[in-house]
C-alpha cells in the first residue's frame, strides 16, 4: 500500500504534485513497463488530491514533451526523456504564475544606451542597444534583479510598452511578430553585493544564484541577452539524471 505523501506549505500543491509526478515516473514508480501512466483516477488516490490537481499538475509535463498522450492508449513517458536536457522557454512573469505567485517588477533602468560592455556588443552587434533593469517580485518579495540589452529596433517597440507586467516573449511573438527558435542559458552563483542586498532586501551578504540567457530567432540574431541573480530560497535548479545498464 503506498502511503499519501505529507504536503508542505511552502509551494502550491499542484506543483509539488509535478514534480512527485516527474520524479516517479522517471524512476519507474508509475509507469509500467511499456511507459504508460498510471490513470488521473490512481494519481489522484495515491497524492490524497484532486483530480483538478492532478490535471494541473501534468498539463506542463505534457507541454514540456515529458508525456505523449495517445487517445484511447493513455499517457506514456518518452523514453528518452531522463537523458534531455532541454526546458521550456519562459519569462518571469509566466514562471511566477505557474508556480502559484503574484508576480511585479519596479524599473531601475530603461532606455537606449551606448555604455554597454564589450560582451553585450559582440553578442548584439549594435553601437546602441536599449536596456531594462528591473526588481522582480514574488507576492510583493523581491526576489531578482533583471538586466535585459534589446537590439534597437525591439527596443523602440518595448519602449511604448507598459514594462512592469509585460510578458515579454508573448509580446515578441504575437504581438512584434518575431519568431523565437531557441535560448542558451548558463548558470552560476555568486556572492551578493551591497547593491544587490539593498534591491533584495537582505540583511547580509548572500549566495545568489546568477543567470545568463541569450535568445535567438531563427537566423541566429540574439533578440534579448539577460543577465539575472535571483533568490535561492525562490529559484533552484532540479535536474533529473538517468544512468542506463548495458
Amino acid at each position: 500500500m503506498t502511503t499519501v505523501p505529507q504536503f508542505s506549505s511552502d509551494a502550491p500543491l499542484h506543483v509539488q504534485v509535478r514534480e512527485l509526478i516527474r520524479q516517479q515516473a522517471i524512476s519507474g514508480e508509475i509507469v509500467d513497463e511499456n511507459g504508460r501512466l498510471m490513470t488521473e483516477a490512481a494519481l489522484v488516490e495515491r497524492f490524497g488530491v484532486s483530480r483538478v490537481t492532478v490535471r494541473n499538475a501534468l498539463a506542463p509535463l505534457v507541454e514540456d514533451g515529458m508525456f505523449d498522450r495517445s487517445p484511447k492508449r493513455g499517457t506514456f513517458l518518452r523514453p528518452n526523456y531522463a537523458e534531455r536536457w532541454v526546458g521550456r522557454l519562459m519569462g518571469f512573469q509566466e514562471i511566477m504564475a505557474e508556480a502559484g505567485y503574484r508576480p511585479g517588477a519596479s524599473i531601475l533602468l530603461s532606455g537606449m544606451t551606448h555604455q554597454h560592455d564589450d560582451e553585450v556588443r559582440e553578442l548584439l552587434k549594435e553601437r546602441a542597444v536599449y536596456e531594462l533593469k528591473r526588481i522582480r517580485y514574488a507576492d510583493d518579495t523581491p526576489i531578482a534583479i533583471e538586466h535585459a540589452f534589446y537590439p534597437p529596433d525591439i527596443g523602440i517597440e518595448l519602449s511604448k510598452r507598459e514594462l512592469i507586467s509585460i510578458k515579454m516573449y508573448q509580446v515578441f511573438e504575437e504581438e512584434l511578430g518575431l519568431e523565437i527558435k531557441d535560448a542558451v542559458q548558463t548558470i552560476s552563483a555568486r556572492i551578493s553585493s551591497p547593491e544587490d542586498e539593498a534591491a533584495l532586501e537582505l540583511e547580509q551578504a548572500s549566495a545568489l544564484i546568477e543567470m545568463q540567457r541569450t535568445t535567438h530567432d531563427p537566423e541566429g540574431r540574439v533578440l534579448e541577452l539577460l543577465r539575472a541573480v535571483y533568490r535561492p530560497d525562490f529559484f533552484q535548479l532540479t535536474i533529473n539524471l538517468n544512468r542506463r545498464g548495458s
